[in-house]
């Protein structure tokens, strides 16, 4: 399949660098449905934007929370440990049942579901307005594992999640004709590397590295993607936090060394924020991104932050800009569900002052 051009191909020099800012999104938005969700976005930021996402609405606006609550009617699983997720402690927790399979075939995740049940909305907003295109967002197979199972069942179970995945992508691909991008979302493996002393830093990204990328080429030849690093964002609530840009940097460098050539890797984003907490007003701070290296992959600097006065997001703005020395696309740290809607509106609105102001 002949990848589509999009306003950021001519939006890069012949190095890759941006020479204009893009708007970006990362996914959820409190909306009733898809169709008001993309309305909004495209009202407030479609000329800036090259790929839409439909909102995660419902029962999706807590990112895999319901996947997993799920499972408490799976056959081969016994719930463990009960949840709400009113926090990150109060999570459910499974294990394998005896004499039980856990196969990828028996789990079923949604995402090819959700994203047809969307498409009739995408494709009334882009008969509208034109332009961006189809954005599906899909887990990482280790974090799937982590949530379900907590760190003694992540590797021994992600392999499980990422052929559930590849099903999942293989379906959606198919609906759409191709017309899409897949982002992978992986909070865990940005939050492992937070923890982590410097020198352990670049040999667990380049691990950590294959097995996402090993998720991309799961993927039909020819998919785009995107990758969005996060801190979490449970009830608006980060789970990890950056005392630089540096594990960012270290992660993202990994990936776009590794990501295969045939799976076009159109963006990064990285969080500069995290959920509630906005981003630092530190120059030292985005120094790392100095060290940035993505090939012809954009870079999304998720600073975007309504909580924070303008003028201070702008000298922010310059302390990334400068360590790229280059533009940077703009967006929130991680997507806007788990925010009342005037507030995520907000964040839209700041996004576009970013851009241009």
């Amino acid at each position: 399949m002949t990848s589509r051009t999009t306003s950021r191909d001519s939006s890069s020099d012949s190095d890759g660098k941006a020479t204009t800012r893009r708007a970006h999104l990362v996914g959820s938005f409190p909306a009733d449905d898809a169709a008001e969700a993309m309305r909004i976005a495209a009202t407030r930021l479609g000329a800036d934007l090259d790929y839409l996402p439909d909102g995660e609405t419902g029962d999706r606006r807590s990112w895999i929370t319901t996947i997993i609550d799920g499972f408490r009617h799976h056959p081969a699983l016994d719930l463990v440990r009960t949840g709400d997720w009113s926090s990150y402690q109060a999570t459910p927790r499974y294990r394998v049942r005896r004499g039980g399979q856990l196969t990828a075939e028996t789990i079923d995740l949604g995402i090819a579901a959700a994203a047809e049940a969307s498409l009739p909305a995408y494709h009334a907003q882009r008969a509208t307005t034109g332009g961006p295109r189809f954005q599906v967002g899909v887990p990482g197979a280790l974090d799937l594992a982590m949530f379900t199972f907590g760190p003694a069942g992540m590797l021994r179970y992600a392999d499980r999640f990422a052929g559930a995945l590849a099903r999942e992508m293989r379906e959606v691909h198919a609906t759409t004709g191709g017309d899409v991008l897949f982002q992978i979302e992986i909070p865990v493996e940005l939050i492992l590397l937070t923890r982590m002393p410097a020198p352990a830093r670049k040999p667990l990204a380049r691990w950590l590295a294959t097995r996402v990328t090993a998720l991309a080429l799961a993927a039909p030849a020819g998919a785009e993607f995107g990758v969005h690093l996060c801190l979490g964002d449970l009830n608006h609530r980060a789970l990890g936090a950056l005392k630089d840009a540096g594990p960012v940097v270290d992660l993202a460098n990994a990936l776009a060394a590794r990501w295969p050539a045939d799976r076009p890797l159109r963006y990064l984003h990285g969080p500069l924020a995290a959920a509630d907490n906005p981003p630092a007003d530190d120059p030292a701070f985005y120094r790392p991104l100095r060290d940035l290296s993505l090939g012809g992959a954009r870079f999304v600097a998720g600073y975007a932050h309504e909580k924070q006065d303008l003028h201070t997001q702008q000298r922010i703005r310059g302390y990334v800009e400068d360590a790229l020395g280059a533009p940077a696309d703009v967006s929130t740290s991680c997507g806007l569900g788990r925010r009342d809607q005037p507030s995520a509106v907000a964040a839209l609105d700041r996004i576009k002052e970013l851009l241009y102001g």
